[in-house]
């Protein structure tokens, strides 16, 4: 089966078949989106919460909230309806615990930003693992919808299927 490895600052779409994944989730925050009826879905690794904050400088990708804008240009070029769409949100772990303040509390704040981006174009969230302190790798299988998270806790792997 083909996989698809999305970067930091990237995103992926692919209809029917293939694995689209990321490695490395700490306060990123990796957004799928899933349509279960022409079975087209996309993965976006964002770094930044939102780029108004950070002077829009850069990759549009690398932002939750512009890369999600993108993420769903192309989901719905292949035919993917963000109407009927499903996300899954992984991510956004603190991984620095000596970082009280909150504008640094960049976790914390990818999280916040994608669930208000998802809402705002009408798309349902239906699972999430986020937060915490370790990082996380997702495989999103396109003929499903399903995800395979990996993750380290407390010296523990742990992996679930969402």
């Amino acid at each position: 089966m083909q996989e698809i490895k999305v970067g930091i600052g990237d995103y992926a779409v692919g209809k029917k078949a293939g694995i689209i994944s990321t490695y490395g989730l700490g306060s990123c925050v990796g957004i799928t989106l899933y349509d279960r009826l022409t079975k087209v879905g996309g993965l976006l690794h964002a770094l930044l919460p939102e780029a108004a904050y950070y002077g829009n400088r850069g990759n549009p990708a690398k932002y939750v909230d512009t890369g999600l804008q993108l993420l769903i240009r192309d989901f719905q070029k292949l035919g993917g309806n963000p109407r009927r769409a499903e996300a899954k949100l992984f991510g956004g772990a603190h991984m620095f615990t000596n970082i009280t303040s909150e504008q640094l509390m960049i976790g914390k704040r990818n999280v916040e930003t994608a669930k208000r981006e998802l809402k705002r174009f009408g798309i349902r969230l239906v699972a999430e693992d986020t937060g915490g302190k370790g990082g996380r790798t997702i495989y999103f299988d396109l003929s499903t919808g399903k995800v395979r998270m990996r993750k380290v806790s407390n010296g523990k792997v742990i992996e679930k299927i969402y």
